[in-house]
């Protein structure tokens, strides 16, 4: 006997778990009007200091806006999107787009990669070769990794939540169900920025398939030390890395969160980036200033590693065309946990700290925060966009953060 009752609730649940061929097409219209509203850009003054400490230099943004009018193709970035497997698939009512590689070496191991802010999908593009086919880059296929890329909600080509509630512990409960509806039973988890945070949350969900975590921005700051952030008055007994760490947290708590504040507290107010492409650049060129002086660099005709002015206008553009430049920011507003506190991991755990990171987390904290920490390793460069910046540099830090794994 057919019940079509339980035919229509079959037919739905089929859909909403359906995993759909992606593929990015913009069309030229769009285009033509971002060319026109660069061009029509009104200039402020130049800053009255000589250096960054006013925020992003006019010198930069000019330079920037010339190329981007004038020079930048596109065209080229859709076509490299294009080049790789991408999917869509809805999430507890939400599109959540993503890339999808698999490696053509025999047992690769799951990875899930998260991006941050004002990252996106871009900044992982340089690491999915490396990282799916070893061999090809002067590795070992034992290393290899089925990688995927989500783009979170509200981020490039992923649905914008309508309603509240998309912060960054149901980012990672849906990671997890991507993951699974992916068929994997056994996989890794690594991010960095909100993607260390996502990360964190995984592994202290710590799923049965959730074999280990990477961090190239680890939550490791002891509550007693978080306390004291903001206050300029260190906690006492800390040894010299601890030190260092403190003094670069209670620079960034202090000068150079300006941008989280504001999303953090007033997201919807950013107008300007929907409707600005200009404005929408300079808020994401101000990231940290270590990073801030690396991408300024790239529009000198210098860049440091990766971070090419082609590089950093595609994760621009991206946002530009998707229209995410205020859902994107949104993230902040949702968010209840704090940048770098403990959150709990208890899964295998694996930490990369960057030379210009945001701070460098000790060994000391470290151990704490993660009780299975099995993998700790400072790097001589490469600033907050670790994977973006230095992409070989990256590679190889995951490779050995989850040998022990495999």
């Amino acid at each position: 006997m057919r019940h079509p009752e339980t035919e229509v609730v079959t037919a739905t649940i089929e859909s909403a778990t359906e995993i759909r061929p992606f593929h990015v097409e913009v069309p030229e219209e769009e285009l033509d009007d971002l060319r026109r509203r660069i061009a029509a850009t009104r200039w402020p003054e130049r800053e009255t200091v000589a250096d960054e400490s006013q925020g992003v230099q006019l010198a930069t943004m000019q330079e920037l806006v010339r190329y981007w009018g004038t020079e930048y193709d596109f065209r080229r970035f859709e076509a490299r999107l294009n080049a790789l497997p991408q999917f869509m698939t809805e999430i507890d009512g939400l599109d959540i787009h993503f890339i999808h590689v698999k490696s053509p070496h025999e047992n690769a191991l799951p990875l899930i990669i998260t991006h941050g802010w004002p990252g996106s999908i871009v900044e992982m593009l340089n690491v999915i070769g490396p990282l799916s086919d070893p061999t090809a880059h002067g590795a070992d296929a034992e290393d290899a990794f089925d990688v995927v890329v989500p783009s979170m909600p509200g981020y490039g080509f992923s649905g914008k939540p309508q309603d509240t509630g998309w912060g960054p512990v149901h980012i990672a409960a849906a990671w997890i169900a991507l993951m699974r509806r992916l068929g994997y039973t056994r996989f890794v988890a690594q991010g960095g920025d909100w993607g260390a945070q996502i990360t964190d949350v995984m592994g202290a969900k710590a799923p049965p398939e959730l074999a280990g975590i990477h961090s190239n921005m680890p939550g490791t700051v002891p509550p007693e030390v978080v306390k004291t952030l903001g206050s300029g008055q260190a906690p006492s007994g800390l040894s010299a890395d601890e030190s260092r760490a403190w003094e670069q947290l209670n620079f960034l708590y202090t000068k150079g969160i300006g941008y989280a504040t504001e999303m953090n507290l007033r997201p919807q107010t950013l107008y300007g980036l929907a409707d600005s492409p200009v404005a929408l650049a300079a808020w994401m060129l101000d990231h940290d200033a270590r990073s801030y002086e690396d991408i300024a660099r790239a529009f000198e005709g210098e860049p440091v590693g990766n971070l090419t002015r082609d590089e950093v206008l595609d994760n621009i553009t991206l946002t530009w065309v998707t229209n995410t430049g205020v859902s994107s920011g949104r993230l902040y507003w949702e968010n209840k946990l704090g940048f770098f506190d403990v959150k709990g991991a208890s899964v295998p755990a694996a930490v990369s700290v960057f030379a210009r990171e945001l701070y460098q987390a000790p060994r000391s904290w470290a151990e704490q925060a993660y009780p299975n920490l099995i993998y700790f390793n400072e790097v001589d460069r490469g600033n907050h966009f670790a994977a973006w910046q230095e992409p070989e540099l990256f590679a190889t830090e995951i490779r050995a953060a989850f040998r022990s794994l495999r």
